[in-house]
Formats: C-alpha cells, structure tokens, sequence
C-alpha cells in the first residue's frame, strides 16, 4: 500500500523534476550565450552556483500543464506571453526585496515595470515559449520517456541538489551584516 503510493508520487513528480532540471539548464545556456553576443561576456552571474536558472525552469514545466494541442493558439499565445512574464517579474522583485540586489534591468528599455519586465522581452517570451511547448517539449517528453527508470530513481537526488542550492544560494547572497528580519 505504502510502496504503490510512494510509486504514485514518483510517477507525477519525477517528470516534473526532469523538466524543470532541463530546462533550467537551457536558461543558463540562452542567457550566457544572450550575454555572450550582448556584452561580450559568457558566464553571466547567476543566482545559483551551477548551471541553472529556476526561472526557466518553472515557465515551461507551467506552459506545458496548461497548455495542451487542442488548447485555442490564441490562448496558448497568450500563456506563453503571461506565464513567462509573471514568473519573471514575481523573481526579480523577490530577489531585489530580500536581496538589494537587480540580477537583471529593463529599466533602460521602454515600457518596463520597475525594471523587472519589460515589453520587449516579454514579446520575446511569446516565442521562446510556443517554440518550447509545441516544438521543444515533445522531444524533451521523449527523452524522459527513454529515460524514465533511471529518472524514477534520481529524481529525489535532483530535487535535494535544487533545494541544497536554494539554501547555499539564499546564504551567500544575503549580506554578512543582513538577517532574513532586516531584509523584508
């Protein structure tokens, strides 16, 4: 009874994880080589140590739950638009409130709410995300289907790296003088 409901669990998160890991991966990937072609500069600073941006990580696991083929374009255009640009201004007021610190600014750029979002890129977002719901995710659902045995076994792995990360993370960023009672 306990094993088919820990199996249960493993089969609705596992997928989850492994979506998130490899997408998060090709966040860091786009916007080293965006800052690499931009500013002429490959490792951009990240708020994790290794090669990942949860933000990436999160939109498209949330496009893909909401977005199905028989889901309307127009709505799936506009999850694609909505998803990505939340996520990101919900990310950079977090970071900037418990941190002081901007990881990214539209300010210079039209059209930008406190400099978290900008139109521009949330344009962009409307086609890196079709791109991923309806082009990318199918190949990335195959590779996890080939690869579910083994992704059924490290998922917890995966998932206690990400957490580990968020705590290092949350520890080195936060000023030597701060405590989470200064900073909200």
């Amino acid at each position: 009874m306990i094993e088919e409901l820990l199996m249960n669990i493993s089969l609705k998160i596992a997928p989850i994880i492994y979506f998130f890991t490899i997408y998060s991966l090709f966040g860091w990937i786009l916007e080293n080589f965006h800052s690499l072609f931009t500013r002429r500069l490959f490792l951009k600073p990240n708020f994790f140590l290794g090669p990942f941006k949860p933000m990436y990580g999160f939109a498209p696991v949330l496009l893909v739950s909401f977005i199905s083929p028989q889901t309307n374009w127009v709505f799936a255009l506009f999850l694609c638009f909505l998803i990505p640009t939340v996520i990101e201004y919900v990310s950079g007021s977090l970071l900037e409130r418990f941190f002081r610190k901007k990881w990214w600014d539209y300010s210079a750029i039209s059209l930008n709410i406190q400099g978290h979002i900008c139109l521009t890129y949330s344009l962009c977002w409307i086609f890196l995300s079709y791109i991923c719901v309806y082009f990318l995710h199918p190949k990335i659902e195959f590779s996890f289907q080939r690869l579910e045995p083994i992704v059924l076994k490290i998922w917890p792995l995966l998932l206690a790296y990400f957490l580990a990360e968020f705590l290092l993370a949350i520890r080195r960023h936060i000023g030597r003088n701060q405590s989470f009672e200064t900073i909200g």
